[in-house]
């Protein structure tokens, strides 16, 4: 995995701070593997309650995100009751580390 711990700390305290401590927090993607270089952090947002605007939500999050890791691109999915469950959520699901 290719983000260091303190990157993770931020992470789950941006998630905490915007959806919550019952949040889950996945890492996947490039970030994941390491031996792939680059690349943009790919996160999922699992929620068990229904999300009012999502897109508000991922764009607040991945700012946040970004700031911590001094303006690395950051892309939130968001996965709840109320959305589309999409391939991408089943791949982020399998393939992904929870933070």
């Amino acid at each position: 995995m290719r983000i260091t711990p303190e990157q993770i700390v931020a992470i789950r305290k941006g998630v905490s701070q915007l959806a919550g401590d019952a949040a889950r927090i996945w890492l996947f993607g490039s970030r994941v593997r390491d031996d792939a270089r680059g690349g943009d952090v790919d996160l999922l947002l699992e929620l068990d309650e229904a999300v009012a605007e999502p897109a508000q939500l991922s764009a607040r999050l991945a700012a946040q995100v970004s700031r911590a890791m001094y303006g690395r691109k950051v892309d939130v999915l968001i996965k709840a009751p109320n959305l589309k469950f999409l391939p991408i959520h089943s791949i982020a699901l399998a393939e992904g580390i929870r933070l």
